[in-house]
């Protein structure tokens, strides 16, 4: 409640009521936070949670992650963890630096509990996060993972070794790599989802990992027969696990009041994908027999959303924009759900 009647209300006023601008402002305090221990020991007893889960050869203190998006360039790393997320993963980052799209490129649809953004996949590069990283104090106590995308400049024909340029620089700090071929932003990355590019891309991204967790990101817009697809690829390349879904760029249940922000390029998340995202990786889990863990993502807004995902067969769960919505508070409540 407080979260609901006080800090978001605040924080959604920041900048004039500019998406990025509050998400930044956020990000800078989080980072600032991250350099006092005795601030996040007292955050972390507040909403740490013990509900450990190993997956994919990996112990997760519990089973809520925060999503790719939210801490790109991994600024504020240590403040995650205190504040109740078992798992963080930074990016999308790309082997160069780019600015992403022209701003605005975020959008809050605030009566749908959605947002829509753009962003263009903008970080400061795998290297500078490379760096970062490695200059980290100490160890996360909770596993990373580095979602990789392409940069917006190489050609579909280079995208193999622009991922792979990426992969060498943060292969030594990652606990887990994601694999980003299903964001809406960049031109013709979707297409990396069909089985001739997916199957050259991620047999050279395993190989290269040499026993690296490698998972790959779809998107919720594929049809069933693309997604069994994409998983025979998954199999035959030896794919740790799938990240299920991605934005959409689908308009649906959506409140009326929201429609005009509707007509916004980018992709939408956050409670309208809530039942396409279930759907997705109920489907994933039907078809690999629960074989391919599963993270599950979209539209996890509540505690019972996320109940629902792990019934729906994801092994974890990630948050991003019901994080947004729903403050830390969601965080330990989803972390706390028995599987």
């Amino acid at each position: 409640m407080l979260w609901e009647q006080f800090a978001r209300p605040a924080l959604f006023r920041i900048g004039g009521g500019d998406a990025e601008t509050a998400h930044e402002w956020t990000l800078h305090r989080l980072a600032r936070l991250s350099a006092v221990p005795p601030a996040l020991l007292a955050l972390s007893r507040r909403y740490g949670t013990d509900n450990p889960v190993e997956v994919f050869g990996v112990r997760f203190p519990n089973p809520v992650g925060l999503a790719a998006g939210m801490d790109k360039n991994g600024i504020a790393l240590p403040a995650w963890p205190a504040l109740g997320f078992g798992f963080v993963e930074a990016g999308t980052v790309t082997a160069l630096a780019q600015p992403g799209n022209d701003r605005p490129r975020v959008f809050r649809l605030r009566e749908s509990a959605a947002i829509i953004n753009r962003m263009g996949f903008n970080n400061e590069g795998a290297a500078a996060l490379a760096e970062r990283l490695a200059a980290l104090p100490a160890k996360l106590p909770v596993p990373i993972g580095i979602s990789l995308g392409k940069s917006k400049i190489t050609p579909l024909s280079g995208a193999v070794e622009d991922y792979l340029t990426s992969l060498r620089l943060l292969h030594p700090y990652a606990d887990y790599i994601a694999v980003n071929v299903s964001s809406p932003n960049t031109p013709g990355l979707r297409q990396l989802q069909g089985r001739e590019h997916l199957d050259e891309l991620l047999g050279a991204l395993v190989k290269e990992a040499n026993g690296l967790p490698v998972l790959v990101k779809i998107a919720p817009d594929l049809t069933d027969a693309a997604i069994g697809e994409a998983l025979r690829v998954c199999a035959d390349t030896g794919v740790a696990g799938l990240i299920a879904t991605n934005t959409t760029l689908a308009r649906n249940g959506l409140a009326p009041v929201d429609q005009p922000t509707a007509a916004e390029a980018g992709g939408l998340s956050g409670r309208p994908v809530t039942r396409r995202a279930r759907e997705v990786v109920s489907f994933v889990h039907r078809e690999t027999g629960g074989s391919l863990p599963i993270i599950g993502v979209g539209g996890i807004m509540t505690p019972d959303d996320a109940a629902r995902m792990f019934d729906a067969g994801a092994s974890l769960i990630q948050l991003y924009t019901g994080f947004i919505y729903g403050g830390p508070a969601l965080v330990r409540a989803a972390a706390s759900v028995r599987r």
